[in-house]
């Protein structure tokens, strides 16, 4: 066998199509002490990979010395590779992220990191922020003058006419009133046509928002079903924020591919048995983000033993819709939360009834699968993008490892190496 592995090895490092492959300073070989090539296969252990111009050219198990001229990635070798992680709920609003497009790159580096590929994430989906803003750090990106993940994006949400939650009532004035809130389907058409012009791959819809004292204005139906009908016609996705059962089942009728959130208005907002039958028999994806309610009901003051409680009520409906064969996707509304550390989401997940691989499969296959990327990215098979994430521990016995990240590599670019023991005391 371990010739066998040797051989496989001098095949794909010399072999006669050598003179089609990119040139030896651009491939380079990564090892580690355990392999998760997706989370439906078995793991390898005393795994090797060999990237070649920014994908991945070959995988294989035992000892191996890579050949003159391939380098070893030695500073992030010797833990446990998985595919590169996805965080299908961020916000680029804060503050530090206003003017990418002319800010010098140092100060926009250091929050970005801190956000996204810190913790491993190659791929991120903003569900809100300004666009033009966002386009700009996306540009600066995939120049090479930010280190940071891939962003997909959906503009600028659409609300209820007269419809602004109640929470996002203190923002500036101007910025108010630049919030959709359209009226008529021919108008939700035009702004989702709008945001892909300037560079959405999605839309996200807030079909019912708080507005104080128990009242919840709802998006009206023909005008959901515009927005995502005109959304699928690009050949995007919807996303709806749905506040409460209610919502959940007026984006399921309207045709949504991603619930953003599951809900915990009103207390005890159970999903029906009938209702994640629906969700899971017309492929909507759930994106749990069950950290976010403790944060939330912190803020407010809520006594733990309620808040634990009523978090709770999420996790059932988590579990119930996992059960149920639904696809979940890993995402936490960083940006808007400003508790950076996902942690916690994996914690509240598997404390649902998920096991390390579903919650791995929340992060690297499903929403590749989702976004219709999984022949680029998901895995870590031959031909697919060299997009990694590199843990110092193995999740499998502690999901709190998903976020002891040693290095994040995207495209066989290292974005993201964790300072060694001896300048990092906390080794975080």
């Amino acid at each position: 066998m371990m010739q066998r592995v040797v051989l496989l090895f001098w095949l794909a490092t010399a072999g006669c199509a050598s003179s089609q492959r990119p040139a030896d300073a651009e491939r380079w070989l990564l090892t580690a002490a355990r392999l998760y090539v997706a989370p439906d296969e078995p793991p390898m252990d005393n795994a090797w990979v060999l990237v070649s111009g920014g994908r991945i050219e070959a995988i294989g198990a035992g000892s191996v010395a890579p050949p003159a001229g391939i380098r070893r990635m030695a500073a992030c070798s010797g833990g446990v590779i998985t595919a590169g992680f996805q965080n299908s709920h961020v916000h680029f609003t804060d503050p530090v992220f206003a003017g990418a497009a002319s800010r010098p790159p140092d100060a926009l580096q250091q929050p970005l990191s801190r956000m996204t590929t810190r913790f491993g994430f190659t791929t991120v989906v903003d569900t809100g922020s300004d666009p033009a803003n966002t386009e700009a750090l996306r540009q600066r990106i995939a120049r090479g003058e930010l280190r940071g993940p891939a962003i997909l994006t959906v503009g600028a949400p659409l609300y209820p006419e007269n419809g602004i939650p109640i929470y996002l009532r203190d923002l500036p004035p101007a910025l108010l009133r630049q919030l959709s809130q359209p009226a008529t389907v021919d108008e939700a058409r035009a702004i989702v046509r709008g945001n892909f012009e300037h560079g959405a791959q999605g839309t996200k819809l807030f079909v019912a928002t708080p507005q104080g004292q128990g009242e919840i204005r709802r998006m009206s139906s023909d005008i959901a079903r515009a927005a995502v009908d005109e959304t699928r016609r690009l050949g995007g996705l919807s996303m709806m924020h749905p506040t409460d059962p209610d919502g959940v089942s007026a984006a399921v009728q309207a045709g949504v591919d991603i619930l953003v959130h599951t809900t915990i208005d009103p207390p005890k907002s159970t999903w029906s048995t009938e209702l994640i039958r629906q969700m899971v028999s017309r492929n909507v994806s759930v994106v749990p983000t069950l950290q976010l309610w403790g944060y939330e009901l912190a803020k407010a003051d809520v006594p733990p033993h309620i808040r634990d409680a009523i978090v709770a009520d999420a996790e059932r409906q988590l579990a119930a819709f996992s059960s149920a064969g639904g696809q979940v996707l890993f995402g936490t509304d960083v940006g808007y939360m400003a508790d950076l550390d996902p942690t916690q989401e994996y914690v509240l997940m598997a404390h649902a009834g998920l096991t390390p691989m579903q919650i791995l499969a929340s992060l690297t296959t499903a929403p590749a699968a989702r976004w219709h990327a999984d022949e680029r990215r998901g895995r870590v098979k031959p031909g697919l993008d060299a997009d990694f994430v590199v843990l110092g521990g193995d999740p499998s016995t502690d999901v709190r490892r998903f976020t002891d990240v040693q290095c994040t590599i995207r495209a066989g670019r290292e974005l993201f190496a964790r300072p060694a023991e001896s300048d990092n005391p906390s080794g975080r």
